[in-house]
Formats: structure tokens, C-alpha cells, sequence
């Protein structure tokens, strides 16, 4: 797979706007992962900018991050460099906002999760299914309980299920719910933030986010090795991937439980 994001400026240059396109559900791959991240550098060099909106191309946001960049070979490197968007993203002195339509799973939810606003279309579905793959969601593991609290981001983590936008709505992963997502950032950039003074604005966002950018960059290093190193050092978490990318069903080992008593 390849991808592109493109980059265009809105509303008098008040909205740096990305459009991401890999393709058939805009899976994140290495290049499609490179591509946002020189168009995030394109909106932080923006001066006019007030907030960046980020949106899929095509029926959906996004099925997720590359399966086949999680096999074991190719796994390291890959999430080193999803995770280096990430800090991007959230290091990012500009108001981000993921306009999400159709399905939103996995790590496409965890950039959406990165964002402070997210407006979703009626259609949207939204999921961390990772531990259907014998895997979990790093980021997500770390962003969803400051957003939905602690058993809701327990509920999705765990059984890996995916929700509706009214659902999403209802229980606050998503800000907004409208039938054009895109214009709904569009009005709310236009009457909240463009009146605004743009450098202020992003001495605002700095502050708003310090005590949650702070807490995020301390522990994705820490639940990146619990991933790469134990995680990946289990016959299941092998098994789950090659099952997904075999398209049969997996194989799963007998527990091993560490620690435990009899």
C-alpha cells in the first residue's frame, strides 16, 4: 500500500485541513504514516492556522493500522514510527480534530483519540478490536480512560467491540454527531476559534493539554516494551496475526498464567 495527505487551507486560513487517502479504508501503513506526518509539519509552519481537522477519504476514517506491518519482522520498526505520529500529534500546539466517517477501528481510533474534538458522521462505528488479534492498543490503553473513563475504556480494550456514533456520542468518545462532520468542524472552527488570536491560541492548546501530554509521553515507552518485548514473545500474539492475514481461525495456546496460586 501507498497513501497521501493531502493539505489544503480553509475559512481565510483559520483551518489547515487533511485529507488522508490509502486507499480502501485508509489502512496506516509506513508511507500513508509518513505522508500525515508531513502535512501535520505543513500545519504547525502554518502561522494564520487556529486548529487542523484531519478526515479519511472516501466512505471511512479509517479500518486501521497495517496488520501486515505486525508481523513479528516488520513489527518494530513499524510501531516506533506509528507511535513517533502519535507524540506528533500530540505535541502538536494546534487544536485537532478528527472528522470521522464509517468505520473507525483500531489505530485509525487511536490517532482519532489523539485529537481533542472528534465529530463523527450517523454512520460511524468505532473500535479497538486488537484483542480479537491476540494484541492490545497501545495508545489507546493510555488515551481512552481520560476520554470515556476507566470502565467504558475497559468495556471497549477488552472485548474489542465496536459502537455506533450515537452510542459513541452518548457515552463521550466522540464530541459531535452530523450528518457532514466536515462542516460541522468547518462551523465550529469558524464561530469558536477564527476570531481568536492565532498565536495565543497556540500557547492556549500548550497549557490545556500539559498535564495530559505529559502523562502520555511518560508511559507510551513503557506499554511500547510491554508490547514489543512480552507481548510479541507469546505464541498467541504470533498466531493472532498470521490467523488475520491467513484469513482462518486462530489457534490460540494454553494459558500461561505468571504469578499465579494455587
Amino acid at each position: 500500500m501507498s497513501g497521501t495527505a493531502r493539505f489544503t487551507l480553509e475559512e481565510s486560513g483559520a483551518l489547515a485541513r487533511i485529507v488522508v487517502d490509502g486507499g480502501k479504508g485508509n489502512v496506516f501503513d509506513r508511507p500513508l504514516i509518513a505522508a500525515l506526518s508531513q502535512s501535520l509539519r505543513e500545519a504547525a509552519a502554518t502561522p494564520t492556522a487556529r486548529a487542523v481537522v484531519i478526515e479519511g477519504a472516501g466512505d471511512h476514517w479509517s479500518f486501521g493500522a497495517s496488520v501486515e506491518d505486525h508481523r513479528p519482522a516488520k513489527m518494530r520498526p513499524f510501531l516506533a514510527e506509528f507511535h513517533a505520529l502519535i507524540r506528533q500529534l500530540m505535541t502538536l500546539d494546534l487544536p485537532r480534530i478528527a472528522v470521522v466517517r464509517g468505520q473507525c477501528l483500531g489505530g485509525g481510533l487511536e490517532i482519532a483519540l489523539a485529537c481533542q474534538r472528534i465529530v463523527a458522521s450517523p454512520s460511524a462505528r468505532l473500535g479497538q478490536p486488537e484483542i480479537k488479534l491476540a494484541v492490545f492498543a497501545p495508545v489507546a490503553s493510555l488515551l481512552l480512560p481520560s476520554r470515556v473513563g476507566q470502565p467504558v475504556a475497559d468495556d471497549l480494550l477488552l472485548t474489542g467491540r465496536s459502537i455506533a456514533a450515537d452510542e459513541a456520542l452518548r457515552l463521550r468518545l466522540v464530541d459531535e454527531v452530523a450528518a457532514d462532520p466536515l462542516e460541522a468542524a468547518r462551523a465550529w472552527v469558524r464561530t469558536s476559534l477564527a476570531p481568536l488570536s492565532a498565536s495565543s491560541l497556540r500557547f492556549a492548546a500548550r497549557a490545556a493539554a500539559t498535564l495530559t501530554r505529559h502523562d502520555f509521553l511518560a508511559r507510551l515507552d513503557e506499554i511500547e516494551r510491554l508490547y514489543v518485548d512480552e507481548l510479541m514473545a507469546t505464541p498467541d500474539a504470533v498466531e493472532g496475526i498470521a490467523a488475520f492475514l491467513e484469513r482462518r481461525p486462530a489457534r490460540w495456546a494454553a494459558a500461561t498464567l505468571s504469578g499465579a496460586t494455587s
